[in-house]
């Protein structure tokens, strides 16, 4: 067997390329991305970006109904997107095995807010699975397909930040292809309308009870590595915890001698197991990030638990040192805290999050924080616009909230004057689209700016319907977004170069103040996907520190004794700080140097 050391997020990839997975399709959100990206790489597997998590579901879906294998993947808010067909499917059933990988961020690494994605899957009726290495995410999502199968169910497959993002030994597999399953037309089945869906439920809730009943016959791995989904592992009794995912991983490094019962389905229950491991051991505790959702079930079931959340949190990660803090004992500094000094996290310094140098958007934030322009805005990179020094950030909710919000404002405000909406490409196709067509039918006097960089920049440069490539970077079809605003009625459509400072001014003022709908289009790709000049600035002596050039909020530039320098190795030579100072006092490096010659 050939054993490689991969991502998490990697290995359900790997799992869904042996389980003979056809068809992928998934909108990109850390932390669940590179599961979409690594099955690109596979020949075998058809790939797509979706819009976003609706569409992604809707087509696994039909996929399963056409009789192959299918996946589609998503962050935890994405979900909720998804949850519309997500829920209806868990009625309906499958033809070719269909799973629903999310991934969690606990922690609010790159997210909004802390979500518990198993709420989901109970609340939907489908079985719920949660690995806890690398290893397991290859062997879970094979083992998810044939529980798809033999039990007629979406599966939801949960991760975590932790889980995608770590690495470990993964031994590999062979792919094994599966014969496509004839379709036959089932409308008692798949048209999920009242008369349908009433027995589609009861259908739903016997095979939920089949699966708690003999989940203990599931087996994950193969040969030597093959072990029961859900495992008790006896050792000293005195304290029996109940876990999954990545806290098994922390119980096992600080109680190495504790009873353990890891639950690899966290959704059924396995209510008898877990009746019989707390009567093998004197106190029953449970860890697990995020809600109390495995606590509140045990308790309900009868079954005393000592500790859960009223010894841990319910935000963030969980680590070692915390559990191990919790139960009391001595935690020791880690060799890294050691090396630096830092016993406690709070020590290590602190890294603010920036737009990088040469992005596109800080010509146009520079701007709008200039004109004191209320800003609501979207999810992406340009979110960061909301910190200092620009602030140009009034609001950030959900995906497309920002024209739909911007829409309620100037409904409550009764005026739009020097007010905008503010999204990119990728999020104005993902969910914007039909908040536009809100705005335009509701006569709405706003004005939504859509920055264009070309690509999905903050989940790692994901092509878009509107980038003109697909999700194996092929050539594909652009839309083009002027011309789809102006198919829906909207007369005022402006594209512009958000670095050409002073137009941009202008054409914000002048289409806040109109009494009609307007959109502008800033168009200037992602700096991380277009080589720049790399030709760095160099501020002169003709600086009248006026600091214009430090209210972009450039990487590159910093203060040294009160007087604004431009680091080199830092400057892409984007030219941005050059069109925002008023005196002329900013050079390109070769210009300096021909007028020394």
């Amino acid at each position: 067997m050939t054993k490689r050391i991969m991502l998490g997020n990697e290995a359900f990839a790997r799992g869904a390329y042996e389980a003979g997975v056809k068809v992928v399709s998934s909108y990109p959100g850390t932390p669940s991305t590179e599961v979409t990206e690594s099955a690109a790489k596979y020949d075998e597997i058809y790939v797509e970006w979706a819009p976003n998590e609706k569409v992604g579901v809707e087509v696994a879906m039909g996929a399963s109904i056409g009789g192959v294998r299918s996946l589609s993947c998503m962050k935890h808010v994405g979900l909720n997107v998804a949850s519309d067909p997500f829920f209806t499917a868990a009625y309906t059933g499958v033809t070719g095995g269909m799973v629903v990988l999310v991934a969690d961020d606990n922690g609010c690494h790159s997210s909004q807010n802390e979500q518990d994605s198993r709420y989901h899957g109970r609340g939907a009726g489908v079985p719920v699975l949660e690995p806890a290495d690398s290893q397991e995410c290859k062997d879970y999502m094979k083992l998810a397909y044939d529980i798809s199968e033999q039990y007629d169910t979406v599966v939801l497959m949960r991760s975590s930040t932790r889980i995608s993002h770590s690495r470990g030994i993964v031994e590999l597999g062979e792919r094994v292809e599966r014969e496509k399953i004839p379709y036959v037309k089932n409308m008692q089945k798949y048209v999920a309308m009242p008369a349908m869906a009433r027995k589609l439920h009861i259908a739903q809730e016997k095979r939920l009870n089949e699966i708690e009943e003999e989940a203990a016959e599931f087996l994950v791995g193969e040969g030597a590595l093959e072990q029961p989904l859900n495992r008790v592992e006896l050792n000293d009794r005195k304290i029996g915890i109940v876990t999954s995912g990545i806290c098994y991983q922390y119980v096992k490094e600080a109680l190495p001698d504790a009873s353990v019962l890891k639950l690899g389905m966290v959704n059924p229950l396995p209510k008898k197991m877990i009746a019989d491991f707390a009567q093998e051991v004197e106190k029953l505790y449970v860890i697990e990030e995020g809600n109390p959702f495995l606590e509140e079930q045990i308790r309900a079931m009868g079954v005393p638990v000592y500790g859960g959340k009223d010894m841990f949190t319910i935000q963030g990660e969980y680590s070692a040192r915390m559990i191990r803090s919790g139960f009391g004992l001595e935690t020791e500094a880690s060799a890294l805290e050691e090396a630096t000094g830092n016993a406690e996290i709070g020590d290590a310094p602190g890294r603010p999050p920036l737009l990088c140098a040469g992005c596109p958007h800080k010509g146009l934030f520079y701007v709008l924080s200039k004109l004191k322009t209320t800003v609501l805005g979207d999810i992406g990179c340009y979110t960061l616009a909301a910190l200092p020094p620009t602030s140009a950030m009034d609001t950030t909710l959900c995906m497309g909230g920002s024209i739909t919000m911007a829409h309620g404002f100037e409904k409550a405000m009764e005026t739009s004057e020097n007010t905008v909406a503010v999204l990119g490409d990728s999020t104005f196709i993902h969910s914007g689209i039909t908040g536009l067509v809100n705005m335009y039918y509701n006569q709405s006097h706003g004005t939504v700016i859509i920055l264009d960089n070309r690509i999905t920049g903050m989940t790692g440069h994901q092509d878009n319907p509107a980038s003109g490539r697909n999700a194996k970077g092929e050539p594909a079809p652009a839309i083009d977004i002027a011309t789809l605003a102006k198919a829906i009625g909207i007369q005022h459509v402006v594209e512009i170069d958000p670095f050409d400072v002073k137009e941009l001014e202008r054409v914000i003022k002048e289409e806040t103040a109109r009494e009609a709908l307007s959109v502008i289009i800033t168009k200037r790709p992602c700096a991380m996907i277009v080589k720049q000049t790399n030709i760095p600035r160099n501020i002169t002596d003709r600086c009248r520190l006026c600091k214009q050039c430090m209210k972009i909020g450039c990487p590159a530039i910093e203060e040294e004794a009160g007087h604004p320098i431009i680091v080199a190795d830092r400057c892409v030579g984007c030219g941005l700080c050059q069109r925002v100072c008023p005196f002329d006092a900013i050079d390109s490096a070769d210009t300096q140097e021909s007028e020394g010659q």
